[in-house]
C-alpha cells in the first residue's frame, strides 16, 4: 500500500509540475493566460518591486535549501527517501504558483524591438530556450529528476542504482544546458519591461549562485572526475571542448564514464 500511495503521490505532483512548467512559458512570454509577467493591475512601483523581490527570494531559498545534500539527509529522516524528490518538486511548484498569483506587473518599457526580423529572432530564441530546458532533462533522466523513477522503484521493491557520472550529448559541450535554456527563455523578448527585467536579473543571479552550490556538491560526489570535466567543458556558453593533460589518478577521457 505504501508503494501504491507513493506512486499516486508522485504522479499527482508530476502533473502539478507539468502544469506549472507550461504556465511558466505563458507567464514569461506574455502568452494568453489569466496572469502573466506584464499583465494585471498596476500599483505603486516601490510596492511592486518589494513584493516581486520577496516572491523571487522565496523560490530561490526553497529551491537552494531543499537541493542541498545536508538538508536531504535531515529531510529523509522525516519523509520516506523514495518520495524526497517528489516532495522537493511539490514545494518548488507551489513556490512558483505563489509567484504567478501574487506577481505585481511593472510595465515601464526598458527596450522594445519593432523590427519584424529582430522581434521574430528574439521569439525564436525564447522558444529555443524552453525546448532546450525540456530536452536537457531527458538527456540525464527526466523521470528521476522529477521523482517518478524513485516512487516506481519503491512500488517494485527495487532500489535506485548509485548515481553515476555521465555527459550525454549537449553535456559534452556545456555543463549546464538546463540553466542555459532558462537564461535564453528569460532574456529573449522583443518587449522588455521593468518587471520582466527584474525577473530576468534575479533569476540569472540565482542561476549563477546555484551553479556554484551544485558544482560544489558534484565535486564532493565525483571528485577528480568532475574537476576534470569542469576544466574541459564550459559552464554555460557552448565552446569547443578544451584539452587538458590528465593528472595522475584522473581519467583521461570523461566520455568513458
Amino acid at each position: 500500500m505504501g508503494g501504491i500511495a507513493s506512486v499516486l503521490y508522485g504522479v499527482a505532483v508530476y502533473g502539478l509540475f507539468l502544469g506549472t512548467f507550461l504556465y511558466a512559458i505563458a507567464f514569461v512570454g506574455n502568452l494568453p493566460a489569466p496572469k502573466t509577467i506584464d499583465s494585471g493591475e498596476v500599483g505603486p512601483l516601490t510596492l511592486a518591486l518589494a513584493i516581486d523581490t520577496v516572491l523571487l527570494g522565496l523560490f530561490a531559498v526553497q529551491h537552494s535549501v531543499m537541493a542541498r545534500p545536508g538538508f536531504k539527509r535531515w529531510w529523509t529522516r522525516r519523509v520516506p527517501e523514495p518520495v524526497e524528490r517528489t516532495t522537493f518538486v511539490l514545494f518548488a511548484s507551489l513556490a512558483l504558483l505563489l509567484l504567478y498569483w501574487q506577481w505585481r506587473p511593472m510595465p515601464g518599457p526598458v527596450w522594445t524591438v519593432t523590427n519584424p526580423i529582430g522581434a521574430f529572432a528574439l521569439q525564436a530564441i525564447f522558444w529555443l530556450g524552453w525546448a532546450l530546458v525540456l530536452l536537457s532533462t531527458f538527456m540525464i533522466n527526466h523521470f528521476e529528476l522529477f521523482g517518478l523513477r524513485q516512487v516506481y522503484c519503491r512500488l517494485r521493491g527495487n532500489s535506485l542504482p548509485p548515481a553515476g557520472f555521465r555527459t550525454p550529448f549537449l553535456y559534452k559541450r556545456v555543463r549546464h544546458p538546463i540553466y542555459l535554456g532558462f537564461l535564453l527563455a528569460f532574456w529573449a523578448t522583443p518587449a522588455m519591461t521593468m518587471g520582466h527585467l527584474l525577473f530576468a536579473v534575479a533569476t540569472t543571479g540565482y542561476i549563477l549562485i546555484g551553479i556554484q552550490l551544485e558544482e560544489r556538491d558534484l565535486i564532493a560526489a565525483f571528485g577528480d572526475r568532475y574537476r576534470r570535466y569542469r576544466e574541459q567543458v564550459s559552464m554555460l556558453i557552448p565552446l569547443p571542448r578544451r584539452r587538458v593533460q590528465p593528472d595522475e589518478g584522473t581519467p583521461a577521457k570523461l566520455d568513458r564514464l
